[in-house]
């Protein structure tokens, strides 16, 4: 039996309500307040949480400030992006809470586009045999401070 696009969407905003709604009971936040925080009505995220909506990539990135979460994670979640690879540097980079949304996607960009330059993709996250190691000569002279 074909699976139905409706039924996909279906599917994804209840699957996007739910994981919402797991991050906002373990951050211990009633929906008041996160209604609050994400600038959305409560019965709206009431109703995305029990998969009635299916919420814009503008409310998703709402709620993920709120919940300090990853947008790409509820992007994911929504069917809006297609999952990525795990890589240590982009779960590290997801996980900085320290980094604001527009930061880490700027660095994910950067760090992405050096992969594909290095054709990290086709050697499985091998380092390219084709970049030299440092010599003392490529390393400028260290300056003494003068006290």
């Amino acid at each position: 039996m074909a699976d139905h696009p409706e039924r996909r969407v279906a599917h994804a905003a209840h699957d996007i309500g739910g994981f919402i709604r797991a991050q906002r009971e373990a951050a211990q936040v009633s929906l008041r307040q996160l209604a609050a925080l994400a600038g959305v009505s409560n019965p709206y995220l009431s109703q995305i949480e029990r998969g009635l909506r299916n919420p814009s990539a503008e409310v998703l990135t709402q709620i993920a400030k709120a919940l300090r979460v990853s947008s790409e994670v509820l992007y994911v979640r929504a069917g809006y992006l297609e999952e990525r690879p795990h890589s240590p540097v982009r779960d590290a980079l997801l996980g900085d809470t320290s980094l604001t949304e527009r930061q880490k996607q700027v660095l994910l960009d950067i760090y992405e586009s050096f992969r594909r330059e290095n054709g990290a993709d086709e050697k499985q996250g091998e380092w390219d045999s084709d970049v030299p190691s440092p010599t003392p000569e490529d390393t400028p002279p260290r300056q003494e401070s003068r006290s």
